[in-house]
């Protein structure tokens, strides 16, 4: 059997089978070149709108947690058992009811005692005040004034025998006799008007005080029994629900040791923590909504309170909410999302919040707009009053630009966009419905 091989093509033959080769390809390439240059420009589908002339509100949001409007956590100032309780948890109770009590003998004696000597005390200064010093006083100036008597007696009877011993009428020794009586009549009178001094300026002034000093401490011992007595009754300082109460009867309380813990739920304050530039768009009765767990609706609330200085550790402006719970539905300690109402524009262009996008390069606020081409462009844009839904723009659009609130993320400038939905999409999408539909049937 004979084999044959190809016989390769002669070097004079090369250029023509080159040039036909060319010519059998050249239309092929300028056909692909000329269909790539009538490729459609791909469109980008967006949603859009003019911005809204009217009426908007300021919201400030933040997190908080709900706590009582008024908490006591009652704690014994003395460390007695527990001799009574009055009120279990979740007992409602008054202002000055009575809650409990400890164990109370011996203060009760010790307040006895104590009475007992501070009413000694005032029998005391009675006694002094009243009787003492009153007669003291009164016998001094009596004596004063029987030794002014005698002294005068005295000098009357010096004074005659004067005369009649320059008469000649009695001896001299007479008249010293009276001269020597005058002398003793005159220190008596002397030392009766000393005393009388003594007792108007100093000894009836501090027997009075000794006497009343005598009673103050008696009193003060007193009240301090009685004081520490009336710690062994514990009451409730606010109306309120009894939340914890840890003891039994029996058992020894504490001082300083939270007996009972009672709050006050008829009322509870959401506190948030804002940035300063936030809490200067809040007054106070602004209206705000909590959104709580558990609950599908959310609940209204108020503002009571803006702090008038800063948080030192995080300058933050701290803000008070206060929300009405007359019906016990909220509990203390729930966590909750709360959103303020705050400063209102009455006139104001805004757009949809989501058409705000920030700017990669310096963090600054634009949106894109679609011109009369039919392209979308950036426009840097100053922003006032926002809220959830729509955001105030101050300058850098007009009402007459058309806005993209939807589809707009990651477009570049001057891409083709139209309004409306893709309608591949919604072919993709019915696709994918019948093809899961037959995949049901089979």
């Amino acid at each position: 059997m004979m084999r044959t091989r190809n016989s390769p093509v002669q070097p004079h033959l090369r250029p023509a089978v080159l040039l036909a080769c060319a010519l059998l390809l050249t239309p092929a390439a300028c056909k692909s070149h000329d269909e790539d240059e009538k490729a459609p420009t791909p469109v980008v589908y967006v949603q859009a709108a003019h911005p809204q002339q009217g009426s908007i509100s300021q919201e400030v949001a933040g997190d908080a947690v709900l706590a009582p409007l008024a908490q006591a956590a009652i704690q014994p100032k003395i460390t007695a058992p527990v001799k009574k309780f009055y009120v279990q948890r979740g007992a409602h109770v008054r202002a000055g009811q009575l809650l409990a009590v400890l164990e109370n003998k011996d203060l009760a004696a010790a307040a006895i005692d104590n009475k007992g000597s501070y009413t000694a005390a005032q029998a005391s200064y009675a006694t002094t005040t009243q009787a003492t010093v009153p007669e003291d006083l009164s016998k001094a100036r009596l004596d004063l004034g029987q030794a002014k008597a005698t002294l005068d007696l005295d000098q009357s009877i010096v004074d005659a025998r004067k005369a009649l011993f320059q008469q000649g009428a009695i001896p001299g020794r007479d008249l010293d006799t009276a001269q020597a009586t005058l002398v003793q009549a005159k220190a008596t009178f002397d030392i009766a008007q000393q005393h009388l001094n003594s007792l108007e300026k100093v000894s009836n002034q501090a027997a009075i005080q000794n006497a009343q000093g005598t009673l103050e401490s008696a009193r003060g011992k007193y009240l301090g029994a009685e004081a520490q007595l009336s710690y062994t009754d514990i009451r409730s300082p606010i109306s309120g629900v009894v939340t914890e109460r840890p003891l039994f009867e029996g058992e020894t309380a504490a001082a300083g040791t939270a007996l009972i813990t009672v709050m006050d739920t008829s009322a509870l304050i959401a506190k948030l923590h804002l940035a300063q530039n936030q809490a200067q768009q809040l007054r106070l009765g602004a209206p705000a909504m909590l959104q709580v767990p558990g609950m599908d609706e959310p609940v209204s609330a108020k503002v009571a309170l803006v702090s008038p200085a800063l948080d030192p550790g995080s300058t933050t402006v701290e803000v008070w909410l206060r929300v009405d719970n007359r019906t016990g539905a909220l509990k203390a300690g729930t966590p909750v999302h709360a959103t303020i109402t705050g400063r209102t524009v009455t006139n104001a262009l805004s757009v949809p919040a989501s058409s705000i996008l920030t700017s990669q390069e310096g963090g600054g606020k634009y949106v894109m707009v679609i011109t009369a081409d039919s392209t979308a462009h950036r426009k840097p844009v100053t922003l006032g009053v926002q809220n959830s839904e729509r955001v105030q723009v101050l300058s850098g659009i007009n009402a007459h630009d058309m806005v993209i609130s939807s589809g707009d993320y990651g477009l570049d400038e001057n891409t083709k966009v139209k309004i409306g939905t893709d309608p591949g999409e919604k072919g993709d999408d019915k696709d994918a419905g019948d093809k899961g539909k037959d995949a049901d049937d089979k």
